[in-house]
C-alpha cells in the first residue's frame, strides 16, 4: 500500500510518500516547504497568518497526496505546534480549514519515533542519536540496539536564530551564547551527565544539510554519511570567513537553509563535543518513517 506522511514543523513542512511491503518502507517522493511557522510566534501564540500559512501549505501538500493516489495520509506535528501557547486553539483552526487530522506529539515520543525509525533501516548497537529541527532538539541513548533514555530540547536551528543572531550568520558573542544556551539546556539532563558517546547517529535536516556541505568541501561521494570531527570544525571554521563568502558556500549545498545552517552547526558540534563525539553517522530514516513504521506495522 502507498501511504503519505506530513510533518509539521517548525522550520519545514514536509510530505513523504512511502510503499509498505511485508513491513519494509521504501520512500518513494518527497515534497518540502520552508514554512518557518516559528517566524509567526509572537508572544509564545502562532499568529493568524501563521495559521494561514500551515493551512495554505497543508491544503497544497494534500492536492499532490492526492494526485499521487496515497491510500492513506497521516499528519503529525512536533515542536512547531507542541511549544505554543495556543495549540488547542490552533489544531482545531487548522483542522477545520484543511480537513485534516493533526496529531500533535510529544517531544518524548519525537524521540523514541526518530529513534525506531532509524533502528528499522540500520542496525544500532550503541551511542547517541540527535536530532536538531527547527524548534527543538532530541537526543537519544542507547546501548545494544535499544533506547536507556530520550529527551527533547526546546531550542533548534531556527529558535536559536530567532533568539541570538541579529544579522543574517551569527557573531562571535552570538556564538558564544548559543553555546552556552546548549551545555546549560544538556547539564540539566540527569541521563546525559557526564555521559561519553564515540558514536553520533545524526537525524533530520539540519544534519542532512551538514553532510552535504561536509561532502562538497571534502570532495566526497555523495553517498558518504560520516562526518569526522576534525572536518566538523573545519567546517566551522569554513563559515567564519567574510559574510558573502559564508553566504556563496551555504547556498550551493543548502540554500534553503541560509539562515539556520550555521545555528544549527553550533548545536551539533557543542553536542558533539560535550559527549567526546568521534564521528558522526547520518541516517536517512527518522522521525517520519517511525511514525509510519508504528502505525502501520505496529498498528498503533
Amino acid at each position: 500500500m502507498t501511504y503519505g506522511v506530513i510533518d509539521v514543523g517548525s522550520n519545514t513542512i514536509r510530505l513523504v510518500i512511502y510503499e509498505v511491503k511485508e513491513n519494509r518502507i521504501e520512500s518513494l517522493f518527497s515534497n518540502k516547504n520552508t514554512a518557518g511557522l516559528i517566524g509567526y510566534v509572537n508572544d509564545g501564540e502562532l499568529s493568524r497568518k501563521g495559521i494561514r500559512k500551515a493551512c495554505d501549505v497543508l491544503n497544497s501538500l494534500q492536492k499532490v497526496a492526492a494526485h499521487a493516489q496515497v491510500e492513506k495520509l497521516y499528519v503529525f506535528a512536533t515542536a512547531s505546534l507542541r511549544n505554543i501557547a495556543n495549540t488547542k486553539e490552533a489544531v482545531e483552526e487548522i483542522e477545520k480549514e484543511t480537513g485534516l487530522d493533526i496529531d500533535v506529539i510529544s517531544g518524548h515520543d519525537e524521540a523514541v519515533l526518530d529513534f525506531e525509525g532509524a533502528a528499522h533501516a540500520q542496525k544500532l548497537k550503541d551511542g547517541v542519536m540527535v536530532d536538531i529541527g527547527g524548534g527543538s532538539t532530541e537526543v537519544v541513548a542507547f546501548a545494544d540496539g535499544k533506547i536507556t533514555d530520550a529527551v527533547s530540547l526546546e531550542f533548534g536551528s531556527l529558535s536559536m536564530y530567532k533568539t541570538y543572531v541579529s544579522r543574517l550568520f551569527p557573531k562571535n558573542s552570538e556564538e558564544r551564547a548559543i553555546r552556552k544556551k546548549v551545555e546549560n539546556e544538556i547539564k540539566k539532563v540527569k541521563f546525559l551527565k557526564k555521559k561519553q558517546f564515540a558514536d553520533m547517529v545524526g537525524i533530520g535536516g539540519t544534519i542532512r544539510a551538514v553532510k552535504k556541505f561536509n561532502n562538497d568541501r571534502f570532495g566526497l561521494p555523495k553517498e558518504n554519511d560520516r562526518i569526522l570531527m576534525d572536518q566538523m570544525h573545519l567546517l566551522l571554521e569554513d563559515l567564519q570567513e567574510e559574510e558573502k563568502l559564508t553566504l556563496n558556500k551555504i547556498l550551493r549545498v543548502a540554500p534553503d537553509r541560509v539562515h539556520t545552517m550555521v545555528p544549527g552547526m553550533i548545536i551539533l558540534d557543542t553536542l558533539c563535543d560535550y559527549f567526546g563525539c568521534e564521528e558522526i553517522r547520518m541516517s536517512n530514516f527518522g522521525v517520519r518513517e517511525g511514525y509510519l513504521y508504528k502505525k502501520v506495522v505496529m498498528g498503533k
